[in-house]
């Protein structure tokens, strides 16, 4: 298992953090989203998604470094504003815009297309436990907070995606 110093994940994370099309088109989605009732795509769910996955990793004992879970979950979702707005699919639209922001944030072409190819693919259940992808597409399901939420009976995801109990 490679050996990552902590202080060079946490840099390449508060690049992404720190990004200025990272910065714009998160505050573009929370605008966008101020007014709904069903769940957001703010930095609460990045973190989510983002812890969810470090566990999941962590109890699958899969290799995947700490800092390519944590850029995936934040830009998984970055391209929301583009779906608002344009009609672009928010995960065509996030391959895109994440895809930038990790060139300016000095990721490698190999780390790059993995995130790449995990966030293109989080709406699909890949069935691949060792992959980031698939971790990213149920730790995102799973960070919804479905049984509290005042707005479920408008919700539009099929009852049997709906978080209706801890799933652990």
């Amino acid at each position: 298992m490679e050996i990552i110093d902590n202080n060079l994940m946490n840099d390449k994370i508060n690049l992404i953090i720190e990004n200025h099309s990272f910065q714009y088109n998160l505050r573009k989605i929370e605008d966008l989203e101020k007014n709904r009732e069903f769940c957001r795509h703010d930095m609460q769910h990045f973190l989510d998604v983002a812890r969810l996955m470090y566990i999941m990793a962590l109890e699958n004992t899969l290799n995947i470094p700490k800092y390519m879970i944590y850029a995936t979950a934040f830009l998984h979702d970055i391209g929301r504003g583009e779906q608002y707005e344009n009609g672009i699919p928010h995960h065509i639209a996030s391959v895109e815009l994440a895809k930038n922001i990790l060139q300016q944030c000095k990721y490698d072409k190999v780390e790059i297309d993995e995130i790449l190819e995990a966030i293109g693919n989080h709406r699909n259940n890949t069935e691949n436990l060792n992959s980031l992808s698939y971790i990213l597409y149920k730790c995102d399901k799973l960070s919804r907070d479905c049984i509290h939420c005042k707005a479920i009976d408008g919700c539009k995801w099929l009852a049997e995606k709906k978080n209706l109990k801890i799933t652990y």
